[in-house]
């Protein structure tokens, strides 16, 4: 019997929820049997157990918290790609959620720390738009109430995972309170600090960056026209998303240090340093709610499944936010999953490590690029070499005089795939 290990509740992955009750079946010493157990009901957990829908699949999904939608602007906003809108729309989310408080990218600006600039454009790249700017909290309360209709779910919510055994034939999971599920395969969907994936044995190799990505909304004296913003500064990587009602969401990827000094600064004196360091490109900030911060890590696994588990989202991998494409990832991992588990016979066993080996061969690529390609550019520029910064900076500017480069560029941040 493999011990427990953190005993606080599970981290759904890409976010957290707030704490409240959710149905559940209270049978305390009698074994429930699924076809498949989600441990973490975050984004990527979630919209797996919705795409799964239409399958014979008895899934048990576990959770701390159902999510509750935000009083104000929730200050974890996300860029959903367009191959992530295209998802939530076959899920039947998409067009339930509160386009009010959504908004398309248009154009992208980078600026590099000594004269380099990269543009992008939907128009000029053929598409409706780069991305979608919205609120974390919106598209996971929209999920988790699709998941609530669904006839094959059993929600475990609130309920803390305390043992796990996997087996030839299956997996035996003991909660907290003393009920035991059994299925033939687990996802681990459960965060960064995955306590499936410790269960598991499945060892992560993590390198701290010693940051913190600072975010904060604001409202904007200039209008941003669908325009999200970018700066590779000295201090860290910058970075504007446009909201709507002429607001915008940052993070600003930046020493532990220098995070710390952020967060101390009064409003007024935060606002007038974020407009000074974005070139006043919005004019003058307003902020509105809260600031906050999260530590940042490249997280890399030698393996996303083993026989009876598969990981998906930030249990699977963590890149730099650089990108803005860590939820992305989470969904498209969903996507496969469900494929792959949609397509199989009714005689055909979900858990067994062929048939997982088929969503990790699907699912080598893209996250593989994003990390070493985010962490390069996080370690090109966070090095203070005059001939590095010369030589970064001509890059930036030479990419964006190529078209075909810009457009391969734009191609693989919508789709996944060049």
């Amino acid at each position: 019997m493999l011990a427990a290990g953190k005993q606080n509740g599970v981290a759904g992955d890409e976010g957290g929820a707030s704490r409240a009750e959710c149905s559940v079946v209270q049978l305390p010493g009698i074994l429930m049997k699924f076809d498949l157990i989600i441990v973490g009901g975050g984004l990527a957990g979630a919209a797996l157990a919705v795409a799964l829908r239409g399958s014979a699949l008895r899934i048990a999904l576990i959770e701390h918290a159902q999510p509750r939608r935000p009083s104000g602007w929730d200050s974890r906003v996300y860029a959903y790609s367009p191959a992530s809108v295209r998802f939530l729309g076959e899920l039947g989310v998409w067009v339930h959620l509160d386009h009010g408080r959504l908004m398309p990218v248009s154009e992208m600006h980078i600026h590099g720390d000594a004269g380099g600039e990269l543009r992008f454009s939907a128009y000029e790249s053929g598409l409706p738009e780069l991305a979608w700017i919205g609120e974390s909290g919106l598209v996971h309360v929209e999920i988790w109430e699709s998941l609530r209709r669904q006839h094959n779910v059993e929600l475990f919510c609130p309920a803390t995972p305390a043992e796990l055994e996997p087996g030839p034939q299956g997996v035996t999971l003991k909660l907290a309170d003393g009920r035991v599920l059994q299925a033939a395969l687990v996802v681990g969907a459960d965060g960064r600090d995955s306590w499936v994936r410790t269960q598991a044995s499945m060892p992560a190799a993590v390198i701290p960056y010693g940051e913190r990505g600072v975010v904060a909304n604001f409202r904007c004296e200039r209008p941003h026209r669908g325009t999200a913003f970018q700066w590779f500064r000295a201090d860290g990587v910058l970075a504007w998303l446009p909201l709507p009602a002429g607001m915008m969401s940052m993070v600003w990827s930046t020493p532990d240090a220098h995070a710390d000094e952020l967060l101390a600064l009064e409003p007024e004196a935060f606002c007038a340093h974020v407009a000074s360091a974005g070139d006043h490109a919005l004019g003058q900030l307003e902020l509105v709610g809260d600031r906050t911060a999260f530590p940042l890590r490249l997280m890399r696994v030698n393996e996303v499944v083993r026989a009876r588990v598969a990981l998906v989202g930030d249990a699977a991998h963590a890149i730099h936010p650089l990108s803005g494409h860590g939820i992305n990832l989470g969904f498209q991992d969903a996507k496969a999953l469900a494929d792959v588990l949609v397509a199989l016979p009714s005689w055909q066993d979900p858990g067994d490590l062929a048939v997982l080996r088929r969503y990790a061969r699907g699912r080598a690529e893209e996250p593989f690029l994003l990390q070493y390609t985010t962490h390069a550019l996080s370690r090109l520029f966070g090095r203070r070499d005059p001939l590095l910064s010369a030589l970064r900076n001509a890059g930036l500017n030479l990419a964006g005089q190529v078209p075909v480069i810009k457009n391969a560029l734009v191609r693989y941040a919508a789709n996944g795939r060049f």
